[in-house]
């Protein structure tokens, strides 16, 4: 079995986050060929491909899909290693401002603030709703953190991905779909729509897939809140898209139920943003590192 050293762990890291060769190898500064050395390597070491090419473009296997979350939260260990005799949570006075969605703030927002606020008790916090792809907020100085779906990072951007999930479309329980196990497009456009305008981008997928068919779906309301939204489904038959760990959640609260979306594929990636200026800043790196904790632990069900 080969070694893995730091330079593997870091090249795989970008590798999984790219899915591209060219790209890992231009943000890694290394050339094309040092990375496929390194790829090979890896498959090595973890017997395992990592990525296949499909067509034009890589996927990645099932372990590889396991190792990406693992290394994000390996890196930033790693990175606040040569922090950890310089920064005293219990001491900081440090305001933070985190940005997302309404989800966010009822379901995260209270867990986060108990694990926080329990272990540096004179730090504050402060939430705000995030408004889809306005990356350049991150900049400011009023912003810390932003939790989001994303497909691309902007440069200056860093972040830790949360994962991924699928979309499912959720509708009232006596809807005349909810037999089915899995909505065709002619079902889905059969209906009339809501949908959610603040945060991520949830269902602008499926906007762009029928603007290729020249098709259009017929949005009936759009609203800032996930709750006005349930809350409206309940008591017709619109349909709403979501990612699918949202869509159990409700679905135990609501008068609801979710089925799969059939006539397209997609996933969400979900990543926890910083900008660059405060990437190597201590204080930052551990309050990111609990609000990731937190916020992983509720998107994919893991109880600590």
């Amino acid at each position: 079995m080969s070694s893995l050293n730091l330079n593997l762990i870091r090249t795989l890291d970008v590798l999984l986050e790219t899915k591209n060769l060219t790209r890992a190898s231009e943000k890694l500064g290394i050339t094309q060929s040092a990375v496929s050395r390194h790829l090979t390597q890896l498959r090595l070491h973890f017997n395992d491909p990592l990525l296949l090419r499909e067509g034009q473009r890589y996927i990645l296997t099932l372990r590889a899909n396991e190792l990406l979350v693992a290394l994000k939260r390996i890196l930033a260990d790693i990175d606040q290693l040569a922090y950890q005799n310089e920064f005293n949570y219990e001491s900081c006075h440090r305001h933070f401002e985190i940005y997302g969605s309404d989800y966010l703030a009822e379901y995260m927002l209270p867990d986060i603030t108990e694990r926080v606020i329990s272990l540096a008790p004179s730090l504050t916090l402060g939430f705000s709703l995030w408004q889809i792809n306005d990356f350049d907020l991150l900049s400011k100085k009023n912003c810390d953190l932003v939790a989001t779906i994303a497909d691309d990072v902007p440069e200056n951007i860093y972040g830790c991905s949360l994962g991924e999930d699928y979309p499912v479309c959720i509708m009232s329980s006596n809807h005349q779909l909810q037999d089915r196990k899995s909505l065709s497009l002619d079902d889905y456009l059969a209906w009339s729509h809501i949908r959610i305008t603040t945060a991520s981008d949830k269902d602008g997928f499926i906007d762009r897939y029928l603007t290729k068919l020249n098709l259009k779906r017929n949005i009936k309301l759009s609203v800032p809140s996930f709750t006005s939204a349930l809350k409206i489904v309940e008591r017709t038959n619109f349909l709403l898209v979501v990612p699918v760990h949202v869509a159990r959640k409700f679905e135990c609260q609501f008068n609801i139920r979710y089925r799969k979306i059939g006539f397209i594929e997609h996933t969400y990636h979900y990543w926890l943003l910083w900008h660059g200026r405060v990437d190597k800043d201590p204080a930052h790196g551990w309050f990111r590192r609990q609000v990731f904790d937190v916020m992983h632990n509720s998107i994919h069900g893991v109880i600590k």
